[in-house]
């Protein structure tokens, strides 16, 4: 209950039992990143059909282009979503950020041309980065601390999920015996706005972050929702008494205005050493992520002969292989702590990378075995990324933990979003070499970011939100 001492919401959400209520929320909130791996897998796997004359008869290079103005929209997103969910609530933006993602994902279906398909790309993206602030906050705020790392590994595993569902959809849609090939990638995005309307019914059932109250002053608000969500996890009647000994968490007042200078004192004053861990990780798993995993249908077209309507059943087995990474790992996150599984996931991704960049510069792979070997880099490159997410979000106020992810997430982005584009460039000039040397430049970013979480890591598995705040 919320009191002149303080609250004890926060003690109280911690010590949940994990239940089908956490599954509920966290399905309905973690389809977020589903719908991020379908909006990739679809561009990437739809890369070759896009550049048939019948479609948009695009080049490789406006491919990445493509993908850069999807990201570029992401961190637009980020940073205005970010800021609102922070000064609004977690709740007022999920249906907001979901909405405009879906119309602009079925209008980009829709496109007459490549400049309408690059708007529509950058108004879907804007929707997904504003869906990260809000729902990586509120997660994180709900989830109960003993399990924090391995739930938040496997929520942002799911991007793999609708990865793998893009695929088996472009299979079908990109197959031209089944769907006319000027229709099929249009059909491909409207479905993939089917997908996510069906959320928005189940999000108006989700409460507001009892935490994001409490800051606001609305102590009798957060009490009444943590009760609820209490009694559905326990049982009426069935809640278990606080021990007399609780320290009850009084959080502190929420400023009057979050505004970019108070949050750079927070980042650059009060935790630059949890700033700097929090770029270096994000900034080298988006560069990893974004350049190969854009350019993944063109390296197997372009080297590896693949035909465009058999790109699906190669990233299939790709997303499957990044989906079972945090899934399997995460337990790890919390048993063995961060400070030893997010170097270990990085500098493996990297190790295993480089190998596989000299097995294909040698010319030893084929399709399959490209793939095979792409799928154990990623299996641990999945668990790095999404360890990124999980540092940002658990290490700062949540007074500012909307826009901090945002901003972390927007300077990442937007660096990497580079990426896509000069990788698309390099595959249109058909030299192993060059590819090689960009998946080395790569390689080292995650190996660098390895160092720095050893270095800079802070020990925050099993920790209340509350107590990391120092």
């Amino acid at each position: 209950m919320a009191s002149s001492r303080g609250s004890d919401v926060p003690y109280r959400l911690d010590r949940m039992p994990w239940s089908a209520w956490h599954r509920r929320v966290l399905l309905a909130l973690g389809i977020t990143w589903s719908l991020d791996g379908l909006e990739a897998s679809l561009v990437a796997n739809l890369a070759p059909t896009l550049a048939l004359p019948e479609t948009l008869a695009l080049t490789p290079s406006q491919v990445g282009l493509t993908s850069t103005t999807y990201l570029v929209g992401q961190v637009f997103g980020a940073l205005l979503f970010g800021w609102l969910t922070d000064k609004q609530g977690r709740k007022k933006l999920f249906l907001v950020t979901l909405g405009l993602y879906l119309a602009a994902t079925a209008l980009g279906g829709l496109a007459p041309s490549f400049g309408w398909f690059l708007l529509f790309r950058f108004l879907a993206g804007a929707g997904i980065g504003g869906e990260y602030s809000a729902i990586n906050s509120a997660i994180d705020e709900i989830v109960p601390a003993p399990m924090r790392g391995q739930v938040d590994l496997a929520i942002n595993g799911t991007y793999w999920v609708g990865v793998g569902l893009g695929s088996a959809l472009t299979l079908v849609v990109a197959n031209p015996t089944l769907v006319p090939v000027a229709y099929g990638w249009r059909l491909a995005f409207g479905l993939g706005a089917l997908l996510g309307l069906t959320i928005l019914v189940v999000r108006r059932a989700i409460p507001e972050s009892p935490r994001w109250l409490l800051l606001h002053g609305r102590g009798a608000e957060a009490d009444d929702v943590t009760r609820a969500i209490e009694t559905e996890v326990y049982g009426a009647g069935a809640i278990p008494p606080l021990p007399a000994s609780l320290e009850r968490h009084r959080p502190a007042p929420a400023p009057t205005t979050v505004n970019l200078r108070y949050l750079f004192q927070a980042l650059l004053v009060t935790y630059p050493r949890r700033t700097a861990l929090g770029l270096a990780l994000m900034m080298a798993q988006a560069f990893f992520y974004n350049s190969i995993f854009f350019s993944y249908a063109l390296v197997l077209q372009k080297f590896h002969a693949v035909a465009p309507d058999r790109v699906g059943l190669y990233m299939m087995p790709f997303a499957v292989g990044n989906f079972l990474g945090p899934l399997l790992l995460g337990r790890a996150f919390d048993r063995f702590g961060r400070r030893t599984m997010i170097p270990l996931t990085y500098a493996m991704s990297g190790i295993l990378l480089t190998a596989t960049g000299a097995l294909f510069v040698a010319g030893a792979l084929t399709a399959v075995t490209q793939t095979l070997a792409w799928c154990i880099v990623f299996f641990f490159a999945s668990s790095a990324a999404s360890s990124a997410y999980l540092t940002v979000s658990e290490l700062f106020p949540l007074e500012i933990r909307g826009l901090a992810i945002a901003v972390f997430y927007a300077i990442a982005t937007l660096i990497a979003s580079t990426g896509p584009a000069v990788f698309g460039a390099i595959v249109d000039q058909g030299a192993p070499g060059n590819l090689f040397a960009a998946y080395a430049f790569a390689s080292a970013l995650m190996i660098a970011a390895a160092i720095v979480a050893r270095v800079l890591g802070v020990d925050a598995e099993g920790k209340a939100l509350e107590a990391l705040r120092d």
